[in-house]
C-alpha cells in the first residue's frame, strides 16, 4: 500500500489529470470524480458513460502497473430521483445514502460506516486496556483528546445517532475497565456518574454543515 502523500502525486497524472483530458470530455452527460489518495468515487449522470468509464479505468491503470481492488469496487444507480430505493455506499468511513425529508424532498444523508463504527469501538477497547491504569485525570485528558479527534471528523449535520451510539459504547467500555484497576469493583453506576461528572467526558458535537 502506497502512502496518502504518494499516491495523491502518482494518481493527479494516472487518474485526476485523465478523468479531466479523456474521460470527462467524451461523456454525454455530467461526471465527477472524487478522490482522496486512493480512494474514490465517480459519478456519471448516464449509466453509458459509466459503463465505458470502468472498462477503459481497468486499462488505464494496468499502463502504470496499478489494478481495481474488486472486493472494494462497486457500480450502483444512486439518485435522487429514486431516494427511496434506499440505495447506499461508503466512502472515507462514511455511508452515503438518499433519504426523503420532511418536505418530502429528497435529502443526501452521511453517517459513520458502520464498519468503521465497529473498528473504532474496537480500537477504543484495546487502547482502554492499555491506559486505564493511568491516573484518572490523566486518563480523562487523553481520552478527551480522542473523542474530540473523532468528533471533528465524523461531526457532520445527519449523523447525531451514530456519535451517541459510539459515546455510548465507549463510555461503558470506561466503566468497564476503570472496575479492571483493582480485584473489587470499584464502581457502580451512580458512583461512575459522579466520576463522570467530576472530570467530564466531551459530548459530541456537529463540527460540518452540509
Amino acid at each position: 500500500m502506497i502512502s496518502p502523500i504518494l499516491a495523491n502525486i502518482y494518481l493527479h497524472n494516472v487518474l485526476d489529470e485523465w478523468f479531466e483530458e479523456a474521460v470527462r470530455v467524451h461523456c454525454t452527460g455530467h461526471a465527477y470524480l472524487c478522490r482522496y489518495a486512493d480512494d474514490f468515487v465517480c459519478a456519471f449522470q448516464h449509466g453509458k458513460d459509466a459503463q465505458r468509464f470502468y472498462k477503459a479505468l481497468i486499462q488505464r491503470l494496468a499502463r502504470f502497473g496499478l489494478e481495481v481492488a474488486e472486493d472494494k469496487t462497486q457500480s450502483i444507480e444512486f439518485s435522487h430521483c429514486k431516494a427511496r430505493a434506499k440505495t447506499k455506499f461508503d466512502f472515507l468511513g462514511f455511508e452515503f445514502r438518499w433519504s426523503v425529508g420532511r418536505s418530502r424532498k429528497p435529502l443526501l444523508k452521511r453517517r459513520t460506516s458502520r464498519t468503521k463504527l465497529r473498528a473504532s469501538i474496537a480500537n477504543f477497547k484495546t487502547w482502554f486496556k492499555k491506559y486505564s491504569g493511568l491516573p484518572k485525570k490523566i486518563l480523562f485528558a487523553k481520552l478527551n483528546r480522542k473523542l474530540l479527534g473523532y468528533y471533528n471528523y465524523y461531526g457532520v449535520t445527519g449523523n447525531s445517532q451514530s456519535l451517541s451510539t459510539f459515546v455510548y459504547h465507549v463510555t461503558s467500555l470506561l466503566y468497564k475497565w476503570l472496575n479492571r484497576r483493582s480485584q473489587r469493583k470499584s464502581y457502580n453506576w451512580i458512583g461512575f456518574k459522579e466520576l463522570h461528572n467530576y472530570f467530564g467526558i466531551a459530548k459530541p458535537r456537529i463540527y460540518h454543515a452540509l
